[in-house]
């Protein structure tokens, strides 16, 4: 093999490897992304919903339902979870940041120690579909690197249009940016934030179906997998939903997908969170507070 298409394979496998750290940063992101930019709720239970979806996909699937009506079953089962969540303990920390993380922490503790006693230490694992893509010396899963970073895209594209375009979407922001206002112009604020709270629950237990074949071990303590990832994304992307969490993803995976494939994946995880560490010193307010102050100036200058 010469140096030449040594070369090209491995700059397609770094492209499928970025592929992959895209889809998993977005979708493991975008529920939180929701919850935290348009409720002012961080929800540390998150990687939960997450692992929620996972077990409400594995269960039905050992149990003989085929994988895509199981991985339903796990975005329902997250959904249904978040709407009993928000009703009994999230409504009472909308924009109280500190005390939603304190809650949250401690839901989360509780859930990963009630699905350890209820299934045990570990599910049986569920094969990936799709099979592998093979190119010279290197091999990609099809499912990991082009599957789900299409979901992604399409799942951001489908936030876009509801939340732009419908008008579930214009009541849900306008009660995000004046609830009072958007109540005396009969707007239902309470079932605003419960739908939106029910969507990022959603969208959780969608990631989980959709990972849960891609996972290989299936443990209670997987929740902090999808947690420090989506954490960091959110941090860094900033408040919008839409246009942060594209963003983020991007940058982040440019550099995870290159530490990792150079130098291992511990490697990569650590040059993400270096990559989050700079851009909090430097944009304070996210990659999206940075823009929108930009065309203030702008704004302010014409």
């Amino acid at each position: 093999m010469t140096p030449l298409t040594f070369s090209v394979y491995g700059l397609l496998a770094l492209l499928f490897q970025f592929l992959n750290s895209f889809g998993f940063i977005v979708l493991a992101t975008v529920g939180l992304a929701i919850i935290f930019g348009m409720m002012g709720v961080i929800n540390l239970a998150h990687g939960e919903f997450i692992l929620l979806g996972v077990y409400g996909t594995a269960l039905p699937y050992h149990a003989g339902v085929p994988l895509p009506l199981a991985m339903v079953g796990g975005v329902v089962t997250s959904t249904l979870f978040g709407v009993v969540v928000e009703r009994t303990i999230v409504r009472r920390f909308y924009d109280r940041l500190l005390d939603s993380m304190v809650a949250t922490w401690g839901l989360a503790l509780v859930v990963s120690q009630l699905l350890l006693i209820a299934f045990g230490s570990s599910l049986d694992s569920i094969s990936t579909p799709m099979g592998n893509v093979n190119y010279g010396p290197f091999s990609s899963s099809i499912y990991r690197s082009v599957f789900l970073p299409a979901v992604a895209l399409l799942v951001l594209v489908g936030l876009y249009v509801v939340f732009t375009r419908t008008g579930f979407g214009i009541k849900a922001r306008a009660t995000i940016e004046d609830p009072e206002t958007a109540r005396a112009m009969g707007v239902d604020t309470d079932r605003m934030y419960l739908s939106t709270f029910a969507i990022g629950s959603g969208l959780a237990g969608l990631t989980g179906a959709l990972y849960a074949p891609a996972l290989g071990s299936i443990t209670p303590n997987r929740g902090s997998t999808f947690l420090v990832e989506s954490f960091v994304a959110v941090v860094v992307g900033g408040p919008s939903v839409i246009v942060g969490t594209l963003s983020a993803g991007g940058i982040l995976s440019v550099f995870n997908a290159t530490g990792g494939f150079f130098f291992g994946t511990f490697v990569g995880q650590m040059l993400l969170l270096l990559v989050a560490i700079v851009a909090l010193r430097l944009l304070p307010d996210g990659i999206t507070g940075y823009v929108d102050d930009w065309r203030q100036r702008r704004r302010a200058e014409e």
